[in-house]
């Protein structure tokens, strides 16, 4: 049974600072939902992540995430689109100085809770689904890569959001751990969170196989749809 959509882009520009960098896309993920956004180097994928979280602003074209509108969003609105998102990025920006709880206190009083027992709670909780509830107490430095991923999306995952947005979550790890971070999100993904992940990572992707987007020449095109002549399996053999 096919959920709602919950990310949608009509005519979209997507631009980085002043360059154009896609040119109409248009996009339609469905609640529950795993995507792969891949493509060279460059060729606009980050751009559309942050352009879904409103990092970068859309100036032409429509669009939608968990019910609001990303055409001329107001500032104040912003901040409550973001508690419908997690995003994980690929250098995980953890706040060097502050402990694992720490960080994940911060963005939770950022967005609005004040409890001292609920903020321990729902951190504990958060880390617990990524398996790093025993790490509340340690600083970034003394962890892993994939430590600090996981703890990254144990962030993302604090106000409940039901569209996780990953820039590249594998990027700066090895085979092993890259591996176990996909597996993570495939799980989350099962339990119902919207998954939209950008990767260049193609031996990765190609062992879990979901529906995938291919950025190139400027276009969004869908590997699963007939139209366009670019195929996955052609991205994979020119890797």
């Amino acid at each position: 049974m096919k959920g709602d959509v919950i990310i949608q882009l009509d005519h979209a520009e997507i631009y980085q600072e002043e360059n154009l960098v896609l040119h109409d896309v248009n996009l339609s993920v469905e609640e529950g939902e795993f995507v792969y956004v891949i493509g060279r180097v460059g060729t606009g994928k980050s751009s559309l992540i942050k352009t879904l979280n409103a990092e970068l602003p859309l100036i032409s074209g429509e669009g939608s995430v968990a019910g609001y509108s990303l055409k001329n969003i107001r500032t104040r609105d912003i901040p409550y689109l973001r508690r419908k998102l997690g995003v994980v990025f690929q250098d995980f920006r953890l706040l060097p100085d502050r402990s694992v709880r720490a960080n994940l206190e911060f963005v939770l009083r950022a967005t609005g809770w004040k409890k001292d027992k609920a903020i321990t709670e729902r951190i504990i909780l958060a880390l617990s689904m990524v398996g790093m509830e025993r790490s509340l107490n340690k600083m970034p430095h003394q962890l892993s890569g994939g430590e600090q991923q996981r703890v990254v999306i144990a962030r993302a995952l604090l106000n409940d959001p039901p569209v996780i947005l990953a820039d590249e979550p594998t990027g700066n790890l090895d085979p092993e751990t890259s591996e176990q971070i996909l597996s993570l999100l495939i799980e989350l993904n099962q339990g119902g969170k919207t998954i939209l992940m950008a990767s260049h990572d193609y031996a990765l992707i190609s062992r879990h196989r979901a529906r995938t987007l291919i950025c190139e020449k400027y276009s969004l095109v869908d590997a699963s749809t007939s139209s366009g002549n670019l195929d996955f399996d052609e991205i994979l053999a020119e890797k």
